[in-house]
């Protein structure tokens, strides 16, 4: 039973953008520190963004500047907008709370070279 729900990843040309969707289903998004990972093929998770409940934002260096999350309350929704992706973005996306030990099916991005 997935707590958040992951959703928009697709096919993209290089330098082109998506917006990334994590639906809370039985967790809110608001509660805590959401983040944000990803996982490319043979590699480990990487952090690349945290959402506090006041609103401050952290980003890892390799997305800094490209990528932006954001939150919609009433929708329970947390968002991340990527940009400007080269193919060293593809990977698949999760979602989770801060501190969570567990993981959803995630949404693949692929950034075609």
């Amino acid at each position: 039973q997935a707590q958040f729900v992951e959703s928009g990843g697709d096919l993209v040309q290089p330098g082109g953008s998506l917006t990334l969707s994590c639906a809370g289903a039985g967790s809110s998004v608001s509660a805590e520190s959401m983040t944000w990972h990803r996982q490319a093929p043979g590699k480990a998770r990487e952090w690349i963004a945290t959402l506090c409940p006041g609103g401050a934002t952290f980003y890892a260096d390799s997305v800094k500047g490209r990528f932006a999350v954001s939150r919609n309350e009433d929708k329970n929704t947390v968002y991340l907008q990527l940009h400007d992706l080269p193919p060293e973005d593809t990977a698949t996306y999760y979602c989770q709370r801060h501190g969570a030990t567990t993981w959803g099916q995630g949404t693949q991005v692929t950034v075609l070279s």
